[in-house]
């Protein structure tokens, strides 16, 4: 009996219904040598038809898996595709098209699929799959030309690292101050707690949209420790770009709140101000606002005194009177909270919403505070560095656009690229950038997509994360009105954001190794063991940003063994140790 195509050409002519069909059958099988009964005839041809009944329907349920697949990428309800179909069975045998469509409607209801029948077989086909794989080569090769400028070798973090020491030192001498990018600001913070703080603090942790208040009770002795209430508060774009008065009216409604929340009302607390914008300290409690970052614009503010701006409030709302201790940055905050629990951490960063660092500077470097013993903490400013230019042979169209788009143009250059308040931005701008070039979304730009600050940091947290699957991926693109993404868009974007993040802990890493190399270098020591004290959104959320960080921190600044504690209280407990700190040293 024969077999090959001669018997697949016998299943197709004998699945005829028809009493034609059954001639055929007697006719197939006479020619094998055979001399069927028309009863025989009958049973070949109930076989076939049931044999290729079942060859349509295992053929419609694998088709029908791989419809669900796609409609479970795409994250769509329903399903609209053609499926291109060849071959001889398909296109010969009278009943297996109608079989197989019936079968894959069956199974797939939410799937509406067009059966498009391949009238020039598969020559063609290979000419546009080459097309195609050749379109895709090129576009590749765009995107990563794009990419590249966003990616940093280890020659130029090493460039950045040395920029930074530069604008440190110049920060550092009284006649370069004035000019330098990074300010290097004293403090005024010289002691670290001892364990004999004791007693009751009220601290004010005002950096962002969010503003803290917080009741920080420490106590002495062999039950050393700290206890924390606090709650949140928001503060309205109108208010950050109000006036000065009514920031700080705001704020003092907030702790009346809070003083009553607590039971407190009108209680009489020594205060410790975390106020996380570039301040020039002449002491402790007296911090003068240099600028606003971090989209803050209150009129009347820049060049006063911050802690006489809050006690003005107080007194302008006579429910109670609190003595203002301590201006702290955020970042020296985090320093001594952390300090608290390691007596090794001598470094303070932020990376959140801004970047900013402080470290113990030797006082005979400090030439802007008299005296020539002992440790004083720096507010470094870092964010600014870049604003005399230091920074424009990395900076990319993109970056430009951010900060050409910002509330303050030129400025905080290095916090643009680093930040919270700017990835998801350049991130945004990349991804226009590469729409309008026909390298993503089609072509096809959403009128979300547009708009200023839609792409928010979070997503990118999201998106890079391990866990996250292209679907969810693509469903954080459709929530910015991307309905048509594909899921090589999703890994476009995926990988867009990684570039942008990498780079951003990567600059970071580069600055802060300039800091420990400094601190190392100070002491005159071979090799450096000293803890970073770490609070920020952007560095507690990221899944990579830490682990990057750390990879370059060792590879720029090989002799120092760097620990990253990361800051589980934030500033406002380190507002209220430096306070207490403050309080023991003013009772001594």
């Amino acid at each position: 009996m024969g077999s090959g195509p001669f018997l697949n050409c016998c299943v197709c002519v004998c699945a005829r219904r028809s009493k034609e069909g059954l001639v055929c059958v007697e006719q197939i099988l006479r020619d094998l040598g055979l001399d069927p009964s028309p009863e025989d005839c009958m049973a070949v041809q109930r076989v076939c038809q049931i044999v290729s009944t079942r060859a349509a329907h295992l053929c419609g349920a694998s088709l029908a898996a791989v419809l669900r697949q796609i409609r479970d990428n795409k994250a769509v309800d329903r399903l609209r595709t053609t499926i291109g179909v060849d071959g001889s069975v398909y296109k010969n045998h009278p009943q297996f098209a109608r079989r197989l469509h019936k079968m894959v409607r069956c199974l797939v209801p939410d799937c509406d699929v067009r059966f498009l029948r391949s009238e020039d077989g598969s020559g063609k086909g290979a000419a546009m799959v080459t097309a195609v794989a050749y379109r895709l080569a090129k576009q590749h090769a765009e995107r990563q030309q794009v990419l590249d400028t966003l990616r940093l070798s280890r020659e130029q973090l090493m460039e950045v690292k040395r920029r930074m020491e530069v604008q440190m030192k110049r920060g550092l001498a009284l006649d370069t101050h004035d000019s330098a990018s990074v300010r290097m600001l004293p403090t005024y913070v010289r002691a670290t707690p001892d364990g004999t703080e004791h007693g009751d603090f009220l601290a004010l942790d005002l950096g962002g949209t969010n503003f803290r208040v917080l009741m920080v009770r420490v106590r002495s002795g062999k039950r050393r420790s700290v206890e924390m209430h606090n709650k949140i508060y928001t503060i309205s774009q109108d208010v950050m770009q109000g006036t000065g008065e009514e920031l700080f009216d705001h704020i003092v409604h907030c702790i009346a709140d809070f003083l009553e929340y607590m039971g407190m009302k009108g209680a009489s607390l020594p205060l410790g101000f975390t106020f996380s914008f570039p301040c020039h300290q002449a002491g402790l409690n007296k911090g003068i606002l240099l600028k606003w970052t971090k989209g803050f614009k209150a009129s009347g503010c820049e060049g006063e005194d911050v802690a006489v701006l809050l006690s003005d409030a107080i007194h302008r709302m006579e429910e109670f009177d609190l003595d203002v201790v301590a201006v702290v940055n955020d970042t020296v905050g985090t320093m001594m909270s952390c300090a608290y629990e390691d007596p090794q951490c001598e470094v303070g960063l932020i990376v959140g919403t801004g970047t900013n660092a402080c470290y113990m500077e030797e006082m005979r470097n400090v030439e802007l505070v008299e005296g020539n013993e002992g440790l004083m903490c720096v507010n470094m400013e870092w964010g600014a560095f870049g604003d005399g230019g230091e920074l424009d042979d990395i900076c990319t169209e993109f970056d430009c656009a951010v900060d050409e788009n910002s509330t303050n143009p030129g400025k905080q250059r290095f916090e643009k690229m680093i930040s919270g308040m700017y990835l998801g931005e350049i991130v945004r701008n990349v991804l226009l950038d590469f729409t309008a070039k026909g390298l993503l979304f089609r072509g096809k730009l959403s009128e979300r997509l547009k708009t200023r600050g839609i792409f928010e940091t979070k997503f990118l947290s999201q998106i890079e994360s391990d866990r996250l699957a292209l679907r969810q991926v693509r469903s954080i693109l459709q929530h910015l009105g991307l309905t048509s993404s594909t899921c090589d868009d999703s890994i476009l974007v995926k990988e867009v954001c990684s570039v942008v993040s990498q780079r951003a802990a990567q600059l970071c890493g580069a600055a802060l190794a300039a800091v420990v190399d400094k601190i190392r270098q100070n002491r005159n020591l071979n090799s450096l063991s000293i803890s970073v004290g770490v609070d920020g959104t952007l560095y507690k959320l990221h899944p990579h940003f830490s682990s990057i960080l750390q990879e370059t921190l060792r590879d720029l600044a090989p002799q120092c063994n760097v620990t990253l504690l990361q800051s589980e209280d934030g500033s406002g407990k380190g507002a209220a140790l430096i306070t207490a700190v403050a309080c023991r040293m003013r009772d001594a």
